[in-house]
């Protein structure tokens, strides 16, 4: 059986908007959505020789999951397979070396069983052998599911 909070209640950087929520509550459901974030940025850190796990974003989004690039003229939208393909070479092959992406920033509102984030991130690494350092921001939907929290869809754009 799901557990569910209710209440409205703020931490430092979630803000849940049922009534009733119990500040245990708030944060657990808060440090949940924390851990997915941590583990989608993390599939992708190959600094200091480690590989890519570019493989647990199907971990932490839903099958039908949807990511989408909204960084060039014109939108990409990936479903997850088409998303993780081709990051799984580029990380792996030597064309993107010594890369990292954190979040800098984000808010997030929860309600019952659905969440968003807006995150700002940084990234670094080497591509195709020269350095380079980019910020954006992300946007991320939550589902409560019978298996826990997880992603339904991000969409990001990078600071130009």
């Amino acid at each position: 059986m799901l557990e569910s909070c209710a209440g409205e209640a703020e931490s430092e950087s979630a803000w849940f908007l049922d009534s009733g929520a119990s500040e245990e509550c708030v944060a657990g459901v808060k440090a949940e959505l924390d851990r997915l974030m941590e583990v989608f940025l993390g599939a992708f850190d190959n600094r200091g020789g480690r590989r890519a796990n570019v493989g647990v974003v199907r971990e932490v989004f839903i099958p039908e999951g949807m990511i989408i690039s909204n960084a060039g003229d014109e939108p990409v939208i990936y479903d997850l397979d088409g998303f993780v393909a081709p990051r799984e070479r580029m990380l792996g092959d030597g064309t993107l070396t010594e890369f990292s992406e954190w979040e800098v920033a984000e808010r997030t509102e929860i309600f019952g069983a659905v969440a968003h984030r807006f995150s700002e991130y940084g990234k670094s690494g080497f591509r195709d052998g020269e350095w380079f350092e980019g910020a954006g921001r992300k946007t991320t939907q939550f589902l409560r599911t019978p298996t826990g929290w997880r992603m339904s869809s991000m969409a990001w754009d990078d600071v130009r």
